[in-house]
């Protein structure tokens, strides 16, 4: 093999014209409102529940500056992604882009960058929404068995450090809560033989149910969609008008308690807060008009 051939690069001509000989074309059924609804889900969703709180312990109140400071950096991302999604109209995002831009080299290895993304992003999404989902059933005297609440790994790794933590005459309760849910899910987890079924049962059931709700089709989705993101914003509206009642500036001093380099500890919680304008590129090929609406809705959301 050539080594140039590495950095091959097809042309935006070549590319638009090879999606348009395709004799399955999508559906063309998104428009600016619907693809700025999505590009809002996927911004206001697991990483600002997720990540803020590790961002806040770094930076203190200054990490309301850390959030100024990336939505800077990303304004300046998104306006790539739309510069590129109304030139390669086409699905294929960030790996379409790069195969015309630097090459075939770098197109494989950001296409599996983005498998990888997808895939972590939704297991992290789906984790978080069981922790939520538990905890509410537990405020109603609903208590799922821990064994169907936790991943295995986290319990195994859990239950190893309870038992050397106990073995040391650390006291049960003092340990952290998240530790004891792990331990006691392998203590009373059923066994097949020596393994332990244990699962977050959970969390597969909400990516089962959207799985199933996006194979019906992009119709289905865009629905379920705008209806999600109409209630989060009214639901988030509520929480900072009745909130701003409970604002206490004696909070704000120390304003930078670690320094710049505190603040700094968090961009990348905070920067995973602001992803989600680049899955609006994803639906370039199911857009009524993607050179037109796809910018529109990246800036939009």
């Amino acid at each position: 093999m050539n080594f140039r051939e590495l950095f091959r690069r097809k042309s935006v001509a070549s590319i638009i014209e090879q999606h348009e000989k395709d004799d399955k074309p999508m559906k063309r059924t998104l428009g600016v409102v619907d693809l700025t609804a999505l590009g809002i889900a996927a911004i206001i969703g697991a990483g600002i529940f997720g990540t803020i709180g590790k961002a806040a312990v770094e930076g203190g109140p200054s990490v309301s500056l850390l959030f100024v400071i990336t939505a800077i950096a990303c304004g300046f991302s998104a306006m790539a992604y739309a510069q590129f999604a109304s030139s390669i109209p086409i699905s294929g995002s960030a790996y379409t882009y790069a195969y015309a831009s630097f090459g075939e080299l770098f197109a494989w290895i950001i296409g599996w960058d983005l498998i990888m993304e997808y895939a972590i992003g939704n297991i992290a999404v789906a984790i978080s929404w069981s922790d939520y989902f538990t905890g509410f059933l537990t405020g109603f005297g609903w208590h799922l068995p821990e064994f169907m609440t936790v991943d295995f790994l986290t319990a195994s790794r859990a239950f190893e450090t309870v038992t050397q933590l106990l073995s040391d005459g650390t006291i049960f309760s003092s340990i952290d809560a998240p530790l004891r849910e792990g331990y006691l899910a392998w203590k009373s987890a059923p066994q097949i033989g020596d393994v332990h079924l244990i699962a977050d049962i959970p969390a597969f059931c909400i990516v089962a149910l959207i799985s199933i709700l996006v194979f019906r089709g992009i119709r289905e989705s865009k629905i379920a969609s705008n209806l999600m993101v109409g209630l989060k914003l009214i639901i988030l509206m509520v929480v900072i008008a009745v909130g701003a009642f409970y604002v206490d500036p004696d909070n704000w001093s120390p304003f930078a308690p670690n320094g710049f380099s505190g603040m700094m500890k968090g961009v990348a919680g905070v920067f995973f807060a602001y992803i989600g304008f680049d899955a609006i590129s994803t639906t370039a090929e199911e857009c009524k008009n993607p050179k037109r609406d796809l910018p529109r809705s990246m800036m939009y959301a």
